[in-house]
């Protein structure tokens, strides 16, 4: 299996303008452009963790949320 020659490349693109249509094209190419780029940043880049604790101990989350005591029921007999 070889690579594309010209003849495919530009019965692709044939296909892709009748597809989408002339005025597309730009924002399709801007599109997949940026998504080649994204993808190659984050191949390259290095993963990284922070795993240091917080001084307080708990997350923000934990701290506003505040336990409330649920309403207590009355019978009427």
């Amino acid at each position: 299996m070889g690579s594309l020659g010209v003849m495919e490349l530009v019965l692709i693109f044939g296909a892709v303008l009748l597809v989408f249509g002339p005025s597309k094209l730009p924002a399709l190419g801007e599109a997949i452009g940026k998504s080649i780029r994204n993808f190659r940043k984050a191949t390259t880049q290095t993963d990284e963790i922070d795993v240091t604790p917080r001084r307080d101990g708990l997350p923000p989350a934990q701290e506003k949320a505040t336990v409330t005591e649920p309403a207590q029921e009355t019978h009427k007999v």
